[in-house]
């Protein structure tokens, strides 16, 4: 009998040997490729990586992030490129021309994108339900966005009949985010005059045509050109003497009077979701794109102080974040 237990011990230990040692190789290591603005280094992706690691992604230990900052449009298409040669498992593209690139890089690496336009007018997705092809994510456009920013906007200037709308127009997302802020201007009884920028060097003539059109504020796009012009634009601004409204946090931290817009913080936290669920098998196509849940609201009480305003103290309690 124990002879007979055994042999049948040492038969099943010889068919489980080989599964078993296949099981313990080490398997590849993921590599996450991001693709982002080189503004956005310290701020948002941040949110990202932390995401990653109450997940259990630990880098250096069990997955690899390549990273690559693009300084201008024209660097994406290159960058995209290089995380393609490098056979990264997924791309987290953060932007709208990130997202352009990545997707024309490659269509059978997964994309995981955090955009702040409309993913299906852009082209990226085929439908929020069930996106296809090779990219999902979030997706930051709300409709009635660029109407709460106008209102926010009158409430702290009331008598504003004028708004100075910069925006870039190689942005994808431009067309469809405008179109929808002159919906909500003219419920508002607003008129929006559009300043086009395409490079940098474009500001300052672009400002001096503000005060020709005697623009009463100015509304920012969001754009990441428009992005890493932060500082100046917010100097022009105050030397114009206009209340400006912006979409993300960051540029109230550099001078900014007003923001209104989606959690940047919370979109690439929630990212990580679907980076996780991607190298876990889940494929792109079938994860449908998500909306913004959370929406944040900071003033800049100097900045307001400087340009004589008054912020309405049910402003103040409804805010996120006051700059003193």
């Amino acid at each position: 009998m124990t002879a007979c237990v055994l042999r049948v011990a040492l038969t099943l230990s010889i068919l489980v040997a080989p599964f078993v040692a296949e099981a313990q190789q080490p398997g590849r290591v993921p590599r996450i490729g991001i693709l982002q603005n080189t503004v956005a280094l310290s701020t948002y992706t941040e949110a990202f990586r932390q995401g990653l690691r109450a997940r259990g992604w630990v880098e250096g230990q069990n997955m690899v992030i390549e990273s690559r900052e693009g300084r201008g449009y024209e660097h994406y298409p290159d960058l995209a490129a290089e995380l393609v040669r490098l056979q990264v498992d997924v791309i987290f593209a953060t932007n709208a021309p990130a997202i352009q690139a990545a997707t024309r890089a490659t269509t059978t690496i997964p994309i995981v994108m955090v955009s702040l336009g409309d993913p299906v007018a852009a082209g990226f997705v085929a439908s929020r339900a069930r996106p296809g092809g090779n990219i999902t994510g979030l997706s930051g456009f709300s409709p009635e966005l660029s109407g709460k920013q106008l209102e926010r906007l009158k409430e702290v200037v009331p008598n504003i009949a004028r708004v100075a709308m910069l925006a870039n127009p190689t942005n994808p997302h431009t067309p469809f985010i405008v179109r929808e802020a002159e919906i909500a201007a003219r419920a508002l009884g607003v008129q929006l005059h559009l300043l086009e920028v395409r490079e940098p060097n474009e500001l300052g003539s672009v400002f001096a045509a503000m005060t020709t059109a005697r623009a009463d504020a100015l509304l920012v796009l969001p754009d990441p050109m428009l992005s890493g012009q932060s500082g100046r634009i917010v100097e022009l601004a105050a030397q114009s003497r206009l209340p400006a409204m912006y979409a993300e946090s960051s540029w109230a931290l550099a001078g900014g009077l007003m923001v209104y817009g989606v959690s940047l913080d919370d979109m690439n936290r929630r990212a990580v979701t679907y980076v996780d669920k991607i190298l876990k098998g889940a494929q792109p196509g079938d994860l449908p794109v998500e909306r913004p849940v959370q929406f944040t609201l900071v003033i800049n009480l100097k900045t307001a102080q400087a340009l004589g305003l008054t912020i309405p103290p049910h402003l103040l309690m409804l805010a996120d974040a006051v700059i003193q």
